[in-house]
């Protein structure tokens, strides 16, 4: 299964890497994100280890069941031939309806078919109010 672009990643194509990642999370479908991970992908998320897509698959709805309305915006930081860097945000919501911003940077590894064998992210979460939400759902076109 190959999943383009592919590594050896340019400016252009690292970018349309970062959208793609971005446009699939934002779908909140575990089944449809696990799909560009390799099938023995390692992740490091916050302190939780993962391996594997099923174990990625399981922590993404349980994810997505306690963070509601998720909305993500992920920009390029950096980039070499089959490795990509990304900082992040995100707004969500808990089930007291407090309102949380996510920060944080991720570091990918990809393998030839351009799927992500290694992912390492480190995130921390502030509240906010409401009124100060500044995503709102995935990125409008008018924003690419």
């Amino acid at each position: 299964m190959s999943r383009p672009p592919l590594p050896p990643f340019t400016a252009e194509s690292a970018a349309a890497k970062v959208q793609a990642a971005e446009d699939g999370w934002n779908t909140r479908d575990p089944e449809r994100v696990a799909l560009a991970y390799t099938p023995d992908s390692v992740w490091r998320n916050r302190s939780e280890f993962l391996t594997g897509r099923e174990e990625i698959k399981r922590f993404l709805a349980a994810k997505w069941a306690r963070e509601h309305e998720y909305a993500l915006r992920k920009q390029l930081w950096a980039f070499t031939e089959d490795r990509i860097a990304v900082k992040f945000q995100y707004e969500w919501h808990d089930d007291e309806g407090r309102w949380w911003r996510s920060y944080g940077n991720e570091l990918w590894e990809f393998d030839a078919e351009g799927l992500m064998r290694r992912r390492e992210a480190s995130i921390n979460d502030v509240e906010i109010a409401e009124a100060d939400r500044t995503i709102f759902g995935p990125r409008p076109d008018s924003e690419r």
